[in-house]
Parts: C-alpha cells; structure tokens; sequence
C-alpha cells in the first residue's frame, strides 16, 4: 500500500521550488501570478520562517487559499484557532495580512487572509 502523505511530504519541496521561481519571474509568472501566490509564515513550533507557493482566490481585502489533501500537509496547521500572522506576495508587492483555518464539516481546509490596511 503506497503512504501518500509520506509521497506528497517528500515531493511537496521538489514542487514548490520551481513554483515559486516561474511565479516571482517577471517574464514567466505575469499569468500565473493571478491565482498563485508565495506565502510566507513562521511556523508555530519550529519559530522558523517558511515561504510556500499556493492557489488563492481575492476578493477584496480578504484571500482565500484552499489547502488540498490537507491531512497529507501540515502548513495550514499554523493558522487554527485564533490564526497568525501571515505575508503574500500579490501584484508584486508584499502584503501583511492575518489567516485563520477553516474546515468544513466535509474536511476541506481553507485558509482566509484579512489583508493589512496599506
């Protein structure tokens, strides 16, 4: 029996890195810069700073980013309860924001970020 947690946390670093590099390129990242974005967050335990892309969703001041297989992930666990702080990167600019956690009844994890005030 494959463990796919264990498959998808071993990939995951080998992904995200290219991910990131076409998103920030500014020749190659224009159309994908529109739905992914780098968050960057430090990690409740650890203390370290952890920079990831993910798919978002704007509206407004207020950013919703599914976390898919998130029993397989463990970035979006930094943001249960009352959340934490929580940077983007959107239109080029860095921006601060404040996330929480959300699951569903139906187990689907989504974060929501509320936007600082610029």
């Amino acid at each position: 029996m494959v463990n796919y947690k264990r498959l998808i946390m071993r990939a995951a670093p080998l992904l995200n890195t290219p991910v990131a590099a076409i998103a920030t390129s500014p020749r190659l990242g224009a159309s994908l810069r529109r739905s992914v974005t780098l968050i960057t967050y430090t990690g409740r335990r650890s203390g370290r700073t952890f920079s990831i892309p993910v798919a978002y969703r704007r509206r407004g001041d207020e950013i919703d980013i599914t976390a898919n297989l998130p029993d397989a992930k463990t970035w979006w666990r930094n943001f249960v309860g009352d959340g934490a702080p929580i940077s983007l990167t959107l239109d080029g600019v860095e921006r601060a924001g404040h996330a929480v956690a959300h699951r569903d009844d139906k187990g689907r994890v989504t974060v929501r970020v509320r936007l600082a005030d610029l």
